[in-house]
């Protein structure tokens, strides 16, 4: 597995699905924050590490390649099945759920204020 290859795949897949711009794998990741789930995350940073070490000639061969291969196919797996629309769907139902809320508790202390004031 070419490290670099596959980190570059994966900022392609986090440019397209999540749309986060950067430079590089590196930059995209850490500007995904929150939006990845926090063990991607954690998977993200062992493969930034790798590349990091991928750049020595004898630290480069101590690479747990089966590790990193099932790094980069859970974060793949991930931003492939990632639906957008749904996503900013949940948000939608949140935020207006929330201001709904708002709104229900604004009438019911109008209606308690207006029962002790005897205006209703």
């Amino acid at each position: 597995m070419d490290i670099h290859a596959r980190t570059d795949r994966l900022a392609q897949l986090l440019e397209q699905r999540l749309d986060i711009r950067g430079a590089g794998f590196e930059t995209k990741l850490r500007r995904a924050g929150r939006l990845l789930p926090r063990h991607l995350r954690r998977d993200g940073d062992r493969l930034v590490e790798a590349m990091r070490l991928a750049r020595h000639p004898r630290l480069g061969r101590q690479l747990d390649q089966v590790r990193l291969e099932k790094a980069a196919n859970a974060i793949e797996h991930y931003l492939l099945n990632f639906d957008a629309w749904d996503r900013r769907r949940g948000i939608a139902v949140s935020v207006s759920t929330s201001i709904l809320t708002n709104i229900l508790i604004v009438i019911a202390l109008g209606l308690c204020l207006a029962l002790w004031r005897g205006l209703i």
